[in-house]
């Protein structure tokens, strides 16, 4: 069996008051309309997901918060990985080798630049940017999280939210 990975940009944030540290900026207006918005994007591609790994950073939870609602998982099951807040690209690598093998449909969501640059590592293309809250899923021919590696993995969908069908 393959693995999919679901690659998820936090929704856009608030950055009215610069007095709040990075890690606990809000969404903003337009991240509260987006994150439900792309979320049902989601659940109408008939893809199970069976894991929400989220960094913990207050933008990036509140967007996984409104993936698992809309998919009908519960808020609590996300798992909030400290690790993915200011990671590296081959941090978050590292997190996704850990992964729990019995989930075959893995979201993670997180922050740039690394995750544009994760994608561009394990499928080879050129993307330039994933917007705020854009989703990437990515499909690796392995039955096993360990297995992922550089070009290992196949872009099925690139999707955001000003982007046209």
């Amino acid at each position: 069996m393959s693995k999919k990975l679901l690659i998820v940009r936090h929704a856009k944030s608030d950055w009215d008051d610069l007095s709040l540290p990075d890690f606990n900026r809000p969404l903003n207006a337009r991240g509260e309309k987006n994150a439900p918005e792309m979320a049902r994007r989601l659940a109408k591609k008939d893809l199970h997901i069976q894991q929400l790994v989220s960094s913990p950073a207050r933008r990036a939870i509140s967007t996984a918060n409104y993936f698992a609602e809309e998919l009908g998982m519960k808020k609590s099951d996300i798992i909030q990985e400290p690790g993915i807040y200011e990671a590296l690209p081959l941090d978050l690598l590292k997190i996704i080798n850990e992964l729990d093998n019995r989930s075959d449909v893995t979201a993670l969501f997180g922050h740039n630049p690394s995750l544009t640059h994760l994608v561009r590592d394990l499928c080879n293309v050129d993307l330039y940017n994933i917007p705020t809250c854009g989703m990437v899923l990515i499909e690796f021919p392995f039955a096993d999280w360990k297995m992922v590696s550089r070009g290992t993995g196949e872009l099925i969908f690139f999707d955001y939210p000003k982007k046209e069908d």
